[in-house]
C-alpha cells in the first residue's frame, strides 16, 4: 500500500497540489487522470521519490518494492538488454554481479566463499534462478525478439527500448507499479499484451493514460486531479465520466431549485416587509433565505478544442490507386507489392508492430519518399493534409504560430487565422509565441489547425494522438468521426481506430498486407489474425 499524507507542491507562487490526501491499496489499478499540465507526472514523480513535495509525505508499507517506468531512453545505453530488464529489481541484479565478481577471482579466500553463499541464500530467495527467463518472457510478450536480448540497449531502435523499459518496470512481480503513459509508441500487439497483464496483477498499481480504451480495461478505479486536489472513484474511466457529468447535474438541478426558492423568499419579502399584519412572515422569511446556500460550480481545468475538418470540395469516385508499390530500407524489405484501392468512403486503419512500413507508405503518398517499384495514383479531384509522425523540420524556426499558420492559409487575414488557432486553444497573446519553443502538445494542435485550414478533402495521420491530452484526443476523435472524406491514419489508441475506421489495413513483417473492410474489434477476432498470431507463436517456438 502507498499513501499521500498532506502532499502540497509549490512551483514559485503557484501550488500545483494543495494538501492531498489519498490512499492507493493492494489488488487495485487506479488510474490517474487530468488535463494537460495539472501534474499527473509530476504526481507520480513524488510518489516515486524522484520528486520532493513542498509539504507532506508518501508513506509505503514496510518490506514492499516499488518500481517505475524510466522515462530516460538512454540511461541504460551502456547496458545488454536482459541485464536491463533484471535492473528493475536492484538489489537482485546487485546480488547477481557481486556473486558473479566472485565467483571470477582466481585467488577465491574462505570469507569469499562465506560471503557467496550468503549471496547464494539471497539470490534464490529472490527467485534469481528465473530472472532471466523471466525477462525473457516479458520482452517476447511486448514484442522483443530472442535475438535483440543479448544486444546492448544502445543498439536497439526507440521503439524497442520503450519496450524493454517497459518490461523492466513489470520485472520480478513489485508491490506497486507506477506507469507513466506506458502505452505510448506501443503498437497494438503489445498493448493488448500490456493489458492482460495488469488485468491480471495482484499488486497495486497507478497508471497515467491518455488511452481510454487501456483505462477502461485494466482500472478499477479513477483518480481524478482538477485544480490541485484528487478525487477517488471506483470505477474505471468511463465510469469516473458519466459520475463526474451526473454530479455536475445534480448540483445545476439543486442550484436551480434553490434559485428558484430565494426568488419566492425574495418576492414575500420585498411586498409584505412593511405590512404589520405580514411581518412576522416576512422576518421568517429573510431567516430562511440567509440559510440557503447555492453548491459552488467550480469550472473544470480541462479544455476541449474544437476539431471540425471542412473540405472545400466534395470528393469523386476515384481516390487513390496503389498498384505493387515496394520499398526496401537499409536491406529490409518494408513494403512488398503494396495493392489497394480506396473509395470515397474509406476511413483507413494501418494497425500492427510494422512501425516503419506505416510512415513510409504515408511518406511515399505525400511524395517525401519514391518507391522502389510499383505507383500510385491520387484522383483529380483529391487534396490531401497531412500529419507526420516527425515534425520536428515544421516548426525549426523563428516565426510565431499566428505567422506559421498564415503561410498555409489562402486567406492571410489575421482575424481569420487566429479563428482556427482560438479553436485549438491558443488565445490572446499566445498567438505571438514562436513556434521552435512549443511543447509537443502544443505542436500538434498547431498540426491540427495547419489541417483544418488546408480545406482538404483526404487526411492522412501519422499517429495523431501522441502528446495530446484526453480532451484533445476526444476532440480530434469526433472530428475525425463527423469528416465527410476519406482518412489513412495510423493510431495505437484502440477506441480512436474502432470509433474511426471502416477499414482495417494491416502491413505485415515483410512488408506484406492484410486488408479488411471491417470495424477493428472485428477483426481482432478475424480468421486473419488469428492465423498471424499462430505464425508468429510458431516462429518465437522455432526461436
Amino acid at each position: 500500500m502507498i499513501t499521500a499524507n498532506n502532499i502540497t507542491l509549490r512551483i514559485g507562487k503557484k501550488a500545483l497540489f494543495e494538501d492531498v490526501d489519498i490512499k492507493f491499496t493492494e489488488g487495485n489499478c487506479y488510474g490517474l487522470i487530468g488535463a494537460n499540465g495539472a501534474g499527473k507526472s509530476t504526481f507520480l514523480k513524488i510518489l516515486s521519490g524522484q520528486l520532493e513535495a513542498t509539504k507532506g509525505e508518501v508513506v509505503i508499507t514496510p518490506g514492499q518494492r516499488l518500481s517505475f517506468l524510466q522515462q530516460d531512453h538512454f540511461k541504460y545505453d551502456g547496458y545488454q538488454v536482459l541485464d536491463t530488464v533484471i535492473m528493475g529489481n536492484q538489489r537482485l541484479y546487485d546480488v547477481k554481479k557481486e556473486k558473479e565478481a566472485i565467483y571470477a577471482k582466481e585467488d577465491f579466500t574462505d570469507e569469499d566463499g562465506i560471503r557467496a553463499s550468503e549471496l547464494e541464500g539471497e539470490f534464490a530467495e529472490m527467485n534469481g534462478w528465473e530472472a532471466e527467463s523471466d525477462a525473457a518472457a516479458l520482452l517476447n510478450g511486448l514484442g522483443v525478439e530472442t535475438e535483440h536480448h543479448y544486444t546492448q540497449m544502445k543498439d536497439l531502435e526507440g521503439n524497442l527500448k520503450v519496450k524493454v523499459l517497459l518490461a523492466q518496470a513489470l520485472f520480478g512481480n513489485p508491490d506497486i507499479l507506477l506507469l507513466d503513459e506506458p502505452t505510448n509508441h506501443l503498437d497494438l500487439d503489445a498493448i493488448e499484451w500490456l493489458e492482460e497483464f495488469l488485468i491480471d496483477f495482484s499488486n497495486t498499481v497507478i497508471v497515467v493514460s491518455h488511452d481510454r480504451y487501456f483505462l477502461n480495461k485494466v482500472c478499477t478505479h479513477t483518480a481524478d486531479i482538477d485544480y490541485g486536489k484528487i478525487q477517488l472513484y471506483a470505477g474505471n474511466y468511463d465510469f469516473w465520466f458519466e459520475s463526474s457529468q451526473l454530479l455536475i447535474k445534480q448540483m445545476k438541478e439543486a442550484n436551480k431549485k434553490k434559485e428558484e426558492k430565494i426568488k419566492e423568499l425574495q418576492e414575500f419579502i420585498s411586498r409584505f416587509s412593511a405590512n404589520a399584519s405580514k411581518s412576522r412572515q416576512a422576518t421568517s422569511r429573510k431567516k430562511a433565505l440567509e440559510k440557503i446556500q447555492l453548491d459552488e460550480m467550480r469550472p473544470s481545468s480541462r479544455k476541449y478544442p474544437y476539431i471540425d475538418f471542412r473540405p472545400d470540395r466534395e470528393i469523386g469516385n476515384e481516390v487513390l490507386m496503389v498498384e505493387n508499390l515496394s520499398k526496401t530500407i537499409d536491406g529490409e524489405k518494408i513494403l512488398d507489392d503494396l495493392t489497394f484501392t480506396l473509395g470515397h468512403d474509406d476511413k483507413v486503419a494501418f494497425v500492427g508492430s510494422n512501425e516503419r512500413a506505416k510512415t513510409t507508405l504515408f511518406q511515399i503518398l505525400m511524395g517525401e519518399m519514391e518507391p522502389d517499384g510499383g505507383y500510385y495514383k491520387w484522383g483529380v479531384t483529391t487534396s490531401q493534409a497531412y500529419f507526420p509522425k516527425d515534425s520536428t523540420a515544421e516548426f525549426d524556426n523563428d516565426l510565431t504560430i499566428a505567422d506559421w499558420l498564415t503561410q498555409y492559409s489562402e486567406i492571410k487575414d489575421a482575424t481569420y487565422v487566429r479563428g482556427f488557432l482560438g479553436r485549438m486553444l491558443f488565445a490572446g497573446e499566445d498567438g505571438v509565441k514562436k513556434v521552435k519553443v512549443l511543447s509537443g502538445g502544443e505542436k500538434v494542435r498547431c498540426l491540427l489547425s495547419k489541417m483544418m485550414i488546408s480545406g482538404s478533402n483526404i487526411l492522412i495521420l501519422d499517429e495523431p494522438t501522441n502528446h495530446l491530452d484526453m480532451e484533445a484526443i476526444t476532440a480530434l476523435n469526433n472530428g475525425l468521426i463527423k469528416f465527410p472524406g476519406v482518412i489513412l491514419f495510423a493510431s495505437h489508441d484502440h477506441q480512436f481506430v474502432q470509433t474511426t475506421a471502416n477499414r482495417i489495413m494491416e502491413i505485415l513483417p515483410g512488408g506484406t498486407l492484410i486488408d479488411k473492410i471491417t470495424s477493428y474489434d472485428e477483426y481482432l477476432a478475424s480468421d486473419e489474425m488469428a492465423k498471424k498470431r499462430h505464425i508468429y507463436t510458431m516462429k518465437e517456438e522455432d526461436n
